[in-house]
């Protein structure tokens, strides 16, 4: 990005399309960004190139940009790479945490957060304890990728994280995956500070697979079902 308007304007439209203000399928018309960012076209334009090849958006002939839709095949794919990549993350934290305790202080706060949480779940309504917990595994996702030693790894992970942030927002509409999420996060942190590599890579393999299943079953059958642009694509 070449000035500080245009980065801002990148993560604004970014974020817009992460949150699902501006869902999948939907035309993107530089002069109503423009107007809705409260900028110039330059810089709109900029940022809607840099979000293409993030995939975050498609341009189709004779019809522009519009936001990349979700494809069922594509959800697929993204969680087997994110089952590849993010164990081996996570397990090398909590091998480099053995020796090197400061890289877990965040991990330590996070594990007696979730406790606090964990008391409270079976009783407090979904809606207050919802963003909290939402706040906490983006930490614990942001934290993995900082204590990471191996540079390539967290950034090919950092890069695909706005396609798997507004997926997550289809998951975040499940209520009833709250509690098992919020159980697999705790067993992750417990993992992670105790030093089992191998118990926290495959309580992040279980939790993958698990936000996966709850997206595609919201997709295609639950209340987003029909909400927005959705390819159904391959099976496989």
């Amino acid at each position: 990005m070449s000035s500080g308007k245009t980065h801002a304007v990148y993560l604004r439209l970014r974020e817009l399309i992460e949150k699902m203000e501006l869902p999948p399928g939907a035309q993107l018309s530089e002069t109503s960004l423009a107007e809705r960012l409260g900028a110039s076209r330059t810089p709109v334009r900029e940022a809607i190139r840099q979000l293409s090849h993030e995939g975050l958006i498609s341009f189709t002939p004779g019809s522009g940009a519009r936001v990349a839709p979700i494809s069922l095949h594509g959800v697929r794919t993204l969680f087997e790479f994110r089952m590849i990549l993010e164990p081996a993350a996570v397990r090398m934290v909590t091998e480099d945490g053995r020796n090197r305790p400061e890289l877990l202080t965040e991990f330590t706060e996070m594990a007696a957060e979730l406790d606090t949480l964990a008391e409270r779940i079976e009783t407090a309504p979904h809606a207050e304890l919802a963003p909290p917990f939402h706040r906490l595994t983006e930490r614990f996702d942001l934290a993995i990728t900082a204590a990471c030693h191996n540079e390539q790894l967290a950034r090919t992970i950092a890069h695909q994280r706005g396609q798997s942030a507004r997926l997550l927002e289809v998951a975040h509409s499940a209520t009833q995956r709250l509690p098992g999420s919020a159980r697999e996060h705790r067993r992750m942190c417990r993992a992670v500070l105790d030093g089992n590599a191998e118990e926290a890579a495959a309580t992040l393999t279980e939790h993958l697979s698990r936000t996966r299943e709850a997206i595609i079953e919201r997709l295609t059958t639950g209340i987003n079902a029909g909400t927005f642009d959705v390819e159904i694509g391959p099976t496989t």
